[in-house]
């Protein structure tokens, strides 16, 4: 069929356009032409699992999927900050008076963030500011502001800590930066934040159990 959802388990180190540009290089292969095939959402190149890919005519129908609720799973590193709130940006110390919370304060931090909230994009995204990408124009040092939008973090939930490192499972509602959420925990905490690992495991009813391996 051209016509298709495709579930991909992304690796790390390439981009969800990369994933789209290798999946439409293999239908071609299969069918002999040329087809269509979008992304409903992407992945940092630094992060892993689940993307939905569409092909063909299923390709009109994007928008249903972009507004479906997302599952992660996220490790974030206390005590630092990253320039890109990632491992990809330049890292530093957050200060110099050592604060490692307990698991207790962590949970009552991370309660206070669900719910409805306002979230500030971050610069390095790919939103676009006067028709220029963010990340762009971070990369050039321009100086600029990023939209503050409304999410819903339906569910925080603890899965390791030792300090310094902190994972947890999060469920949210579409448009919510992952990144962010770990800045802004890190600075209720005191300690400062940022992301060092997030996977994607589940997008709506679509679960990265069925997602395609793919091969780089």
């Amino acid at each position: 069929m051209e016509d298709q959802i495709i579930l991909v388990d992304k690796p790390a180190g390439i981009s969800s356009f990369g994933i789209v540009a290798k999946i439409r290089r293999e239908l071609k292969e299969e069918f002999g032409h040329k087809i269509k095939v979008g992304h409903t959402g992407t992945l940092d190149p630094f992060a892993t699992g689940l993307l939905i890919l569409l092909s063909g005519k299923m390709t009109k129908k994007s928008n249903e999927f972009l507004k479906l609720d997302k599952i992660y799973e996220a490790e974030m590193k206390l005590g630092f900050i990253s320039t890109t709130g990632d491992p990809e940006g330049e890292v530093t110390e957050y200060s110099s008076q050592k604060i490692k919370p307990t698991k207790a304060e962590i949970e009552s931090c991370i309660n206070s963030f669900i719910g409805e909230i306002d979230q500030t994009v971050p610069k390095f995204s790919a939103i676009k500011i006067n028709g220029e990408r963010a990340y762009k124009l971070a990369r050039s040092g321009a100086d600029f502001k990023t939209p503050t939008r409304k999410i819903t973090i339906f569910r925080i939930e603890i899965l390791d800590y030792s300090y310094p490192t902190l994972k947890i499972r999060c469920h949210v509602s579409s448009g919510t930066y992952i990144r962010t959420l770990a800045e802004d925990i890190g600075k209720k905490l005191g300690t400062g934040a940022y992301l060092t690992a997030l996977r994607r495991t589940k997008i709506g009813d679509y679960h990265i159990e069925d997602a395609k391996q793919i091969m780089l």
